[in-house]
């Protein structure tokens, strides 16, 4: 037996179709008096029985427009309440993603400036062997991500390296090139910071924005905004001012000698230009391939480690024989690692939250928190007006590089 009709045969309730309730009269309702609200209506539309019009006295109403319409306005409500979560929730993202990058870069460059320049006795830790141990690191916890990704199966594991790694031996001798030039920079960053105090490499280091414009354009054809050249020129302005030498620059590195200075500023700037070519030959072979970024870290850990190896044997073999390959190694030493090693990868998880905007701030940040850090704690830099200048045009400087101007439509054209 099928069940009655909500409505009426036109889809509208009238007196005729209004029947009698229990304890109610029998008269029909005039029409004066059948003014119902659509709100009593959506108020008692749950209370329905066999017909809606049993329970309301309603004249002419349409019934389906209302319930269609409060169908459409739940609906409406409810993209609204979804995209108000998810704009909070990207909104938190970002957020932990300014935290993250600024406590991963800031602490990497103090606690490896403090390592490297901190007096303890015995031998200290050789810079090669902490590279290889971080790229040993780096490729056990992208092994851990994609057993993650494989589903917690090793079968499935072994089948993505198999398929992904050893039989693709062409794809994977391309990263052979950034990684030894990565490999490389990270040695670099060690002796530059033996050199150099945190603000000053800090700052120092932000021409890497600088070489990797220019390789973007000579190896990717990138075309530069006109913000994006004049931001290069304040670069370079800014860290040719913090690299400008002064009375009291000089009374506080009257421990260093000049040619140690020159050693640093040399190592950093080489880590700059190695920084910017491989950055981009990475972001150039990523591009042609779709392999994802945990598999090609592997890769270029594999090929990290051995040249790693190979750079401990022929520069500090000879010390290795005699104190062991973690000779001066403490705790700071164990934390420089572990940032070394889970800090390009965090910051590759975090990434895609975090704008150009936000990497701006980040990179302020940085330079900010170093250069108190440096002249509270560490006790080896202090800021002059000259050094402050140039800082503040580095800012500028990558802020305006990561300015992109909204396009203002033309009224006319409409």
């Amino acid at each position: 037996m099928s069940s009655p009709s909500l409505l009426g045969s036109n889809g509208h309730c009238s007196e005729r179709t209004l029947r009698k309730l229990p304890g109610q009269p029998t008269a029909p309702i005039p029409q004066s008096q059948a003014k119902s609200t659509t709100s009593l209506i959506r108020r008692r539309v749950s209370l329905a029985g066999p017909t809606i019009c049993d329970y309301f006295p309603v004249a002419n109403l349409d019934i389906s427009r209302v319930l269609n319409s409060d169908a459409k306005a739940a609906d409406v409500l409810g993209k609204q309440n979804l995209a108000n979560k998810s704009g909070n929730m990207s909104l938190n993202l970002k957020y932990i993603s300014l935290g993250v990058l600024v406590f991963q870069t800031t602490s990497l460059v103090l606690t490896m400036r403090y390592s490297r320049t901190f007096k303890e006795e015995g031998p200290r830790y050789l810079a090669s062997t902490a590279v290889v141990i971080a790229e040993m690191m780096k490729i056990a916890a992208c092994l851990l991500l994609v057993y993650k990704d494989s589903n917690y199966s090793f079968k499935a594991l072994n089948r993505v390296l198999k398929d992904e790694i050893i039989n693709k031996p062409m794809d994977t001798l391309k990263l052979a090139i950034p990684s030894g030039i990565y490999t490389l920079q990270n040695n670099l960053l060690y002796v530059a910071l033996s050199n150099l105090d945190a603000a000053t490499y800090q700052v120092t280091y932000q021409l890497k924005v600088l070489t990797t414009a220019f390789f973007s354009v000579t190896m990717l054809g990138k075309n530069l905004g006109v913000y994006q050249w004049l931001s290069l020129l304040i670069l370079m302005a800014g860290v040719a001012l913090v690299q400008w030498p002064t009375d009291t620059m000089e009374e506080v590195k009257q421990e260093l000698s000049a040619g140690s200075q020159f050693v640093g500023l040399i190592a950093v700037l080489s880590a700059c230009l190695s920084s910017g070519f491989a950055g981009v030959y990475f972001e150039k072979i990523l591009k042609g391939t779709k392999q994802s970024v945990w598999i090609r870290n592997i890769q270029l850990g594999l090929f990290g480690s051995i040249f790693g190896i190979m750079g401990v044997y022929v520069y500090d073999g000879q010390r290795v024989k005699e104190h062991g390959l973690f000779q001066g190694y403490n705790k700071f030493t164990w934390i420089v690692v572990t940032l070394q090693a889970l800090g390009g990868l965090v910051i590759a998880a975090v990434i895609k939250y975090a704008d150009n905007i936000l990497k701006g701030f980040a990179t302020s940040l940085s330079i900010i928190l170093s250069t108190l850090i440096s002249y509270f704690w560490l006790q080896d830099f202090v800021p002059t007006s000259v050094f402050f200048f140039g800082a503040i045009l580095v800012i500028i400087a990558t802020f305006l590089y990561g300015y992109e101007p909204k396009n203002i439509s033309d009224p006319s054209k409409a």
